[in-house]
């Protein structure tokens, strides 16, 4: 929750956004007011010309439900961690472990915000504990308020599609 998935969309959306933030029925946590209940939803074309369709999922595993929803067809996962949280890192694998099953590990990437603040932990740690962790992804550096860092991720994602290798099916 707060790491910047609505923003995220509605920095990189071509046409808009449909979203469903509501006020915080707690009040505000620092200076987030609303949190997502439904799903964000945007659109964006890349360069070569495909037209992603872009779907946030509620942070908070109450709304688990609307991951199952989500996640079917999908093309790949963005994780955004919020760096400046206690346990960034074991929120992430949260994450990666509840989404394993539903989308996989081929397509799925982690955006990491506010290590311009909260340097502490870097991106290694990230990394090694997600291979600990038998999680093999990117981890990248990212600030979902500026559009060629969000673009940044799904080229990634893009891009990790486009090496998949091709099992044939006979």
């Amino acid at each position: 929750m707060g790491a910047g998935k609505t923003t995220a969309i509605r920095c990189i959306s071509d046409n808009g956004t449909v979203s469903t933030d509501v006020p915080m029925s707690g009040g505000p946590i620092g200076d987030k007011t609303s949190t997502t209940v439904g799903l964000d939803y945007g659109t964006c074309e890349m360069a070569g010309g495909q037209r992603l369709k872009l779907f946030g999922t509620p942070g908070q595993e109450r709304f688990a439900f609307m991951w199952d929803i989500l996640a079917t067809g999908a093309f790949g996962l963005i994780v955004l961690a919020d760096n400046s949280r206690p346990d960034p890192i074991a929120e992430v694998e949260r994450y990666l472990r509840a989404f394993a099953g539903r989308i996989g590990p081929r397509r799925t990437i982690v955006g990491v915000g506010r290590l311009d603040t909260c340097p502490s932990p870097g991106l290694d740690d990230y990394c090694a504990h997600l291979q600990a962790a038998g999680f093999v992804v990117p981890v990248i550096d990212v600030d979902v308020r500026r559009e060629a860092d969000v673009r940044l991720l799904l080229s990634v994602l893009v891009s990790m599609a486009e090496t998949e290798p091709v099992i044939p099916t006979n």
